[in-house]
């Protein structure tokens, strides 16, 4: 049984594939939303494989598909065969929201295309993800988080220094940041629709987002702005935003400003430095970065990770330590906040990451596994209304599969 949560009772039709609009899903399952997720025949949804595709971690359990797909109940449609139609119907008829992120021109094809699903449920949220959006020259190019989110948008060219190339980010982190922005379209969606009673055609696009998550430089550029040449570190901009290495090989990120200097200047066991003339004013600060960051670099060096952990809280000053994603994993902050929570049913998988999005005092649901390969195709169907003989009809015309196609939950 569903625990009551904000979205306890909402019906969502995830026809989406990898990573955004299933993860958009996944936001609405947190707070006890049905989820009813489709996926062709053969394979499903090619987020299946992606926790054994390269760079990604080798582990026993397939949790980047739990991570997007958790609490779903899962079918396998063949929506290319047109004994699927009738079923395709009834769910949108069944549904509050539908999502989907197939491309303009093979939505409509495979019956996904927003007036056709109106038509059927006037009252639908349709809420769909593009790579370019919804028009221009581009609006029918596939479009990937590496393509679409980091590299159209300006945000890769500007994450990197100067001098090195760009390089390969985060994949996936464009999606999951593109999935809250489609959960925050829907939620407004069902807002509207509390007041007016009407349906919407809501959505976004990679490269929305990407440019979004760049918009205090494509802002800038807007104004004509002169840029800043790319980030050194050895001469940045701002000596006192810049990471530094420790005497154990380990990157702290400062993030502080000249105000904080007579604070930092005791944290480095230096209060002499405030006596510097170099380092007077703000535009001392700016004049003399290169200076300044060698003067840092050496300091930092000169003492473990753990001696500035303290010297630096003592101060109040604001940096982190640059965490690799494993580190992160066993962060007790992420535990403490329910960023990382429980997940059941996975062996090999005790814990998966929630999403950002929180009401306090209002629970989110118990995270349960990501279903099979067309595990609650009878239960659904029957739900629709399809009694055995025409289920039976439904495989017999290639509809659904003979049998379902279980894979492991690694």
């Amino acid at each position: 049984m569903t625990e009551e949560s904000v979205f306890t009772g909402l019906k969502v039709l995830d026809a989406a594939t990898y990573i955004a609009g299933p993860a958009a899903a996944a936001v609405l399952s947190d707070f006890g939303a049905d989820v009813i997720k489709i996926e062709p025949p053969g394979k499903g949804d090619p987020q299946r494989l992606l926790s054994s595709v390269p760079p990604s971690p080798m582990a026993q359990a397939n949790y980047s598909w739990h991570l997007a797909n958790r609490n779903k109940r899962g079918m396998v449609l063949d929506l290319k065969s047109p004994a699927t139609l009738e079923v395709l119907k009834r769910l949108v008829q069944w549904a509050d929201v539908v999502i989907t992120n197939f491309p303009h021109g093979t939505r409509e094809k495979l019956h996904l295309g927003y007036e056709e699903v109106s038509g059927w449920n006037p009252r639908v949220v349709y809420a769909d993800l593009t790579g370019f959006g919804d028009t221009g020259p581009d609006a029918r190019q596939p479009g990937f988080d590496l393509t679409a989110f980091w590299s159209r948008s300006g945000l890769l060219a500007s994450t990197r220094d100067a001098g090195s190339p760009p390089t390969v980010p985060v994949w996936g982190s464009g999606d999951y940041s593109s999935a809250i922005a489609v959960y925050a379209a829907i939620a407004t969606a069902l807002y509207r629709r509390e007041r007016t009673g009407l349906g919407a055609d809501v959505g976004t696009s990679l490269l929305a987002t990407g440019v979004w998550a760049t918009g205090t430089l494509v802002a800038g550029a807007l104004a004509d702005g002169t840029p800043f040449e790319l980030h050194d570190r050895t001469v940045p901009a701002n000596a006192l935003s810049n990471p530094y290495r420790t005497a154990d090989d380990r990157w702290i990120m400062l993030a502080t400003s000249s105000v904080h200097w007579p604070a930092l200047s005791r944290a480095l066991g230096r209060p002499e430095l405030v006596e510097d003339p170099r380092f007077s004013d703000r535009e001392g600060f700016a004049k003399n970065a290169a200076a300044l960051s060698e003067l840092l670099d050496a300091e930092f060096r000169s003492r473990p990770f753990d001696h500035w952990k303290d010297a630096l809280a003592r101060e109040r000053i604001n940096y982190s330590l640059v965490q690799t994603p494993e580190e992160a994993a066993r962060d007790p902050q992420l535990r403490a906040n329910d960023i990382v929570v429980p997940l059941e049913g996975v062996s090999g998988l005790d814990y998966t990451v929630s999403s950002p999005v929180n009401l306090r005092g209002v629970p989110k649901v118990t995270a349960k596994r990501a279903p099979d390969l067309g595990e609650h195709n009878e239960e659904i169907l029957t739900q629709l209304g399809f009694d055995p003989a025409e289920i039976t009809a439904l495989r017999e015309r290639g509809a659904i599969p003979e049998t379902v196609q279980t894979q492991p939950t690694r």
